[in-house]
């Protein structure tokens, strides 16, 4: 039998106003009543969904429009402090084996299921069925065994080993509570229009084009760091799916879309120099923006070629001058917003005098007529597929920049552009050297699921995501541990000395924070971006004349 929960102190609901990330939006009176009505025109530059079920897959296009349908177990405060959300209360057992989670009794999802421990249990099934084909909640719930309906309000996780992390994954989009009777449609239905308890409902999707979402009249959920209670003052939200940033900005300008995504450099600096619009800045958590080398493969498997590329690659004056001081450059390969993130720029000085000489230690000595290094008859050969859904256009002319540089050395980088598919294809078939593969998770744990070799081993969709194929066992160990450290300061150096053997070994080269910037009219308030993981949340949000 495992040890007896003890209980957690969770938050009690905050009373705090509403406010955005950066800044609140422009003009807002919190003694005002917002204006109800209206329709909010969002325009999203990321890919377009697969599927509208973040629980399939589990991509940060799916995050961006769930969060506007679906609701999580918790939340995170603007301190990144967990807060209750649907559920109210949590307990964990000694041994760390068991968790009770005290549910609202007061929630139905919007097709009139009841919200209920019979339903969490149906979703974290959903979740690690192969079927359902997830990737980032099938991670994330890896260590639940089971899920026992204890009472109507009681969920009991029972885990394999204790998970520290496990609070931080409940509150991600992609582990959203659904409900089991939408599931039970089967896939093709679920992913066309979930069903969940949040503010809004999917009317229509119209590929290529729009999602249109309804309000929900019955609402009367959120996080607890909401400022009220009730539905959504929006009449609904017409989602729309503008890949071109210039036309996206366009529409923006001319008041044809209220909010957009990816926002571009230039036109962040050109909006805060007129001061026409409002920025919310909401850099993603877990890991960074960064370049990871395949040590699987030549020629990434010598870690000499390995520092010879992040000496050669010299990214700092292409981040200065194609981002317009909208990014910072990073030297950890965990996100500025979480706290245990570990930096040593001394690993990342540029010199082509190291790079050179360790090429040639290497025994990369000989050079083909295109100033290309040679081995044994091969070429210092690159593969390097590019989402061109993820990676904006300036990070586009980064990677080109980082291609020339590296020839400088003899590298042969071959930049392949692709969609989001396709890009999948090419990982899926170990078709790369290099790659940026942005990752979001929040917490630290996203290191175990970036490097532990584990992650080697594809999940259900067919997506692995340790793409360094970092395969070591003491960080395997360190990553473990941590996993199930819940000793702060334990838990801290556990993980530093892990990054350490990351970015000691050079498989990953740090660029910047996930960009999560949203440009929007003055006459949208009450939009913020949730602190979980980014994404932008409407049920306060009100257009105004």
């Amino acid at each position: 039998m495992p040890a007896a929960p003890r209980r957690l102190a969770a938050p009690a609901i905050a009373a705090a106003a509403l406010l955005a990330l950066a800044g609140c939006s422009a003009g807002a009176d919190p003694a005002t009543t917002p204006e109800a009505g209206g329709t909010l025109v969002y325009a999203t530059g990321d890919a377009e969904p697969s599927c509208l079920d973040p629980h399939v897959g589990g991509n940060y296009p799916q995050a961006l429009i769930a969060g506007q349908y679906l609701e999580s177990l918790v939340s995170l405060d603007e301190s990144r402090e967990v807060i209750p959300w649907l559920a109210t209360e949590w307990q964990v057992s000694d041994d760390g084996l068991t968790w009770d989670f005290t549910l609202r009794d007061d929630v139905e999802f919007t097709d009139g299921t009841p919200f209920d421990a019979a339903a969490v249990k149906a979703n974290i099934e959903h979740l690690q069925n192969p079927d359902t084909q997830s990737s980032t909640g099938y991670l994330a719930v890896g260590k639940v065994d089971s899920v026992e309906v204890v009472s109507p309000t009681v969920a009991r996780f029972h885990l394999t080993a204790p998970d520290s992390a496990l609070l931080e994954s409940l509150a991600q989009p992609w582990t959203a509570m659904e409900s089991p009777a939408g599931i039970e449609r089967g896939m093709d239905e679920n992913c066309q229009a979930p069903v969940g308890t949040g503010p809004f409902v999917v009317d229509e999707w119209v590929p290529q084009d729009h999602v249109s979402l309804v309000r929900n009249a019955d609402y009367h959920g959120g996080p607890a760091d909401r400022g009220r209670d009730g539905a959504a003052y929006l009449d609904g939200i017409q989602w729309r799916f503008i890949p071109d940033s210039a036309s996206r900005y366009a529409a923006l300008q001319a008041g044809e879309v209220d909010i957009i995504d990816n926002a571009q450099p230039d036109t962040l600096a050109q909006a805060e120099q007129n001061g026409s619009l409002v920025e919310i800045d909401a850099p993603r958590p877990g890991a960074s923006n960064r370049l990871e080398l395949n040590s699987g493969q030549a020629p990434f498997d010598d870690e000499r070629v390995r520092e010879a590329f992040i000496r050669a690659a010299d990214v700092n004056d292409g981040i200065d001058g194609l981002f317009f001081g909208t990014a910072e450059r990073s030297y950890s390969v965990l996100s500025s917003v979480e706290p245990l993130a570990y930096s040593d720029p001394s690993l990342f000085e540029s010199s082509l005098d190291e790079a050179n000489a360790l090429l040639d230690e290497a025994g990369w000595t000989a050079r083909d007529a295109d100033g290309t290094r040679m081995k044994d008859g091969a070429r210092l050969t690159v593969r390097f597929p590019v989402s061109t859904n993820q990676s904006i256009p300036a990070e586009q002319s980064l990677f080109e920049q980082v291609q020339a540089n590296a020839k400088d050395a003899g590298f042969d980088v071959q930049l392949e552009p692709l969609d989001l598919s396709s890009w999948y294809g090419a990982l899926f078939a170990h078709d790369y050297e290099l790659v940026s593969a942005p990752y979001t998770k929040i917490g630290p744990d996203v290191l175990r699921i970036l490097y532990h070799s584990d992650s080697i081993t594809p999940a259900p969709s067919g997506y692995f995501a340790n793409l360094a194929q970092l395969s070591n066992p003491e960080l395997d160990a360190l990553l473990t541990e941590a996993a199930s450290q819940t000793d702060p300061e334990e838990r801290e150096a556990l993980y530093e000395q892990a990054q350490q053997i990351i970015l000691g070994g050079y498989y990953a080269l740090p660029l910047y924070d996930q960009q999560n910037h949203f440009l929007h009219s003055p006459k949208l308030q009450g939009a913020r971006a949730l602190p979980t993981v980014s994404t932008p949340w409407f049920a306060d949000a009100s257009l105004s004349d």
